[in-house]
């Protein structure tokens, strides 16, 4: 009894040390608090502050979208302050305007690294705008560009001008508006204002609460789709049992990363689409739903040879949900060949057999984080384990509940294996 009272009163003041650490932090951390933005606007202040971005600022504002547009320069030599990295890291896109001496600027290229390092992460979406300037000289740093490097060059270390060029020629890859393709700003700054909006509605993928262990399951996939790479097209497969998980997972991974190619298409119920007698009614299907290059949502058939032909050779990202024949696959292989290099095609499919025998290597099984899940259950209702015990409260081991801990575990490991059964078959 006198053994249990000890570790009693040890737990008490360890709670008691802690409210008191959390008081000081409330106190130290209130001067500032981060605030959470749809939209970064990255620029080079003398060329657009006062046409270009000022109007883009405030369309995006007149649509309700919170935009972080800093208004001060940076003088020659200071560091990117912690307030502008933080609404960095805050913001769901990043706009990268790119003008005639954006690459000039020190601060522009810090501030492009930081924000393509949180992209390759899939943290945030980048649009870049290639304002008056060609995005081929941005790419290979040609014409003023280059000139630009060359001073770099002279006052900047070799690995840091590194990292900047691989960021321009990384940004001039991604999907974006360029001005020379548009009549005038205002048109131009209305295009970027409706594809920022449907930018926000797919940064929170709408099926992807529905899968547990979500994160897990794209840090998996990650390097099989491997975004940073440009060889080729390269072909994934997605395959699990449960229609359910493999559908969610299949939508989360398509609105994760549609972002980064020029253009794409999600194939939601291939199966069904397929039912048409013709065979190139599935081909048709691909070309009407491709979004990206300023095409529509749903395209005419009518036009279909001229959208293939404007998107050939382009990076192009091909998602294909339910997947359950070899002519399917043989159907869409053929518009394989008109893909550009990076391009990506991930097969969804409950045959593990059909992408064995359509060559694909790389497959991710969605079943197999369930393990783990059950496992991870098993250990967080077992011990209550949390992350990090600053002062060392691990080490009072009496807890009121534990009379009640051993039912509460059962039932709750009972109800998981319940759920994944019942994932399983449907």
């Amino acid at each position: 009894m006198n053994r249990i009272m000890k570790k009693l009163s040890c737990f008490k003041t360890k709670v008691k040390s802690l409210r008191l650490l959390e008081s000081r932090s409330s106190l130290s951390s209130s001067s500032f608090t981060p605030q959470k933005y749809d939209v970064f606007l990255s620029f080079r202040g003398p060329d657009t502050r006062k046409n270009f971005v000022s109007f883009l600022y405030k369309e995006l504002v007149a649509k309700e979208i919170r935009t972080f547009k800093d208004d001060k320069e940076l003088e020659r030599g200071r560091l990117i302050s912690p307030e502008l990295l933080q609404a960095i890291e805050g913001s769901e896109i990043a706009v990268v305007v790119v003008s005639k001496t954006y690459s000039a600027s020190n601060w522009c290229l810090e501030e492009l690294v930081k924000i393509l390092k949180l992209e390759k992460k899939g943290l945030i979406k980048v649009l870049p705008i290639f304002y008056e300037v060609d995005p081929s000289h941005v790419r290979w740093q040609r014409e003023e560009v280059a000139k630009q490097f060359k001073k770099h060059e002279k006052r900047q270390s070799r690995e840091k001008v590194k990292s900047w060029r691989d960021a321009l020629n990384y940004l001039a890859e991604l999907s974006g508006e360029c001005s020379k393709n548009w009549e005038d700003d205002s048109k131009l700054v209305d295009g970027i204002t409706e594809r920022v909006s449907k930018m926000l509605f797919s940064v929170k993928p709408r099926n992807g609460n529905n899968l547990i262990g979500i994160d897990e399951h794209m840090n998996e996939l990650y390097p099989r789709l491997d975004l940073s790479s440009k060889e080729g097209v390269r072909v994934i497969g997605i395959w699990g049992r449960g229609s359910m998980g493999r559908s969610a997972l299949a939508r989360h991974v398509y609105e994760s990363i549609s972002h980064n190619f020029e253009a794409h298409c999600f194939l939601e119920d291939v199966r069904k689409i397929s039912q048409h007698c013709r065979k190139s009614h599935l081909q048709e299907e691909l070309l009407s739903m491709m979004q990206g290059e300023g095409l529509s949502t749903k395209s005419s058939h009518r036009c279909l040879k001229a959208i293939k032909a404007r998107l050939r050779n382009k990076k192009v990202l091909l998602v294909a949900n339910d997947v359950d024949k070899i002519e399917q696959l043989e159907s869409l292989g053929e518009e394989f060949s008109w893909f550009g290099h990076g391009s990506r095609v991930v097969i969804a499919t409950q045959d593990r057999q059909l992408l064995s025998s359509w060559g694909v290597k790389s497959v991710y099984e969605v079943e197999l984080l369930k393990c783990y899940e059950v496992r991870k259950l098993f250990r967080s209702e077992a011990f209550k384990q949390r992350e990090v015990d600053p002062i060392g409260l691990e080490q009072c081991t009496y807890h009121p509940h534990m009379n009640f801990l051993g039912i509460n575990f059962i039932l709750k490991c009972l109800v998981a294996l319940f759920l994944i059964v019942v994932h399983t078959i449907v």
